[in-house]
């Protein structure tokens, strides 16, 4: 029975640092009182979590499914404990976050200004950019990231699922027809960026899954640019329900396709894995869920 969490914060941060003595190290503790937590904590689990050489360290299958559950727990944990000891603590400081383009023009900016109106002790640099950030190598607070995070030392709070849907504009289906099936897809003319590919897989009724191959003659690695080919009536785009939600509502693009749409991919945000979360953090996760979560033209119709 786990009923010691002191054991299981310990297995993450041998994990994350690479060895029991550089642990010890990071925990201000002897080696043999982290290697102690460890055995016993292989002693509850009866199991080897991690094979260990002169050289290297390394996780059994065993090791890295409870790794993976271990994070969860322990960020649950943290996070909790923020939260009470929020009322207490005033957020201030620089916080430094990391967003995509085009999400956080639309979606993280606006809470960002409403943050420094609301506590004058923050303040904010926001860094957009499409490219996977190194959190830990570039002083990064938190990142919203969309997709699966990566990384044995990050935590992570899912905030939304975001979903990729087709689109075109209503000049360009006059000319060339409305798509019926996602089979119509392929005698259309297609716009592509890097993030989604010339094969486009679409999830329909039922949870029917369909891979289609759409010919291009535009192909950029911005999604940005992309979306501006479709307006333009280039062709048919496959982008974020965020980044077209703005454009199908003012009528500029026309939701093709409506029962189809990509797999879900969640919106995170990530943050290095600590038992002290800052305050300023755990202020900005909890308003970009609220804010999510309240505006219902971000939940994808199905």
């Amino acid at each position: 029975m786990l009923d010691d969490i002191t054991e299981l914060r310990t297995f993450v941060i041998i994990v994350r640092a690479r060895s029991l003595s550089a642990a010890a190290r990071e925990m201000g503790l002897a080696l043999s009182v982290v290697s102690k937590r460890l055995a016993a904590l292989e002693r509850r689990t009866k199991t080897r979590l991690i094979t260990r050489s002169t050289r290297r360290l390394a996780l059994t299958e065993e090791g890295l499914d409870l790794h993976e559950r271990a994070q969860r727990i322990l960020a649950e944990v943290d996070w909790a404990e923020a939260a009470l000891a929020s009322g207490q603590v005033e957020p201030q400081g620089l916080l430094r976050i990391s967003a995509p383009v085009a999400f956080g023009r639309a979606c993280v900016s606006p809470v960002c200004q409403d943050l420094v109106r609301a506590h004058a002790k923050i303040s904010i640099d926001l860094r957009l950019t499409d490219r996977i950030v190194d959190l830990i190598e570039e002083g990064i607070d938190v990142a919203v990231r969309i997709g699966p995070p990566k990384g044995s030392q990050l935590a992570m709070r899912k905030l939304i699922d975001d979903y990729r849907v087709v689109v075109g504009a209503p000049e360009y289906l006059e000319r060339r027809g409305t798509p019926k099936s996602p089979a119509d897809l392929e005698n259309h003319d297609c716009v592509h960026y890097r993030g989604v590919g010339t094969h486009w897989r679409l999830v329909g009724p039922a949870g029917k899954s369909v891979d289609v191959r759409c010919a291009s003659r535009l192909r950029s690695s911005s999604g940005e640019v992309a979306l501006d080919w479709a307006l333009a009536g280039c062709g048919l785009a496959m982008n974020s329900w965020v980044d077209v939600d703005r454009n199908l509502r003012a009528g500029r693009l026309i939701h093709v396709l409506p029962e189809w749409r990509s797999e879900p991919a969640p919106v995170c945000a990530v943050f290095a894995a600590s038992h002290q979360l800052p305050a300023r953090v755990r202020l900005f996760v909890d308003a970009m869920a609220e804010s999510l979560d309240s505006r219902p033209n971000l939940h994808c119709p199905q």
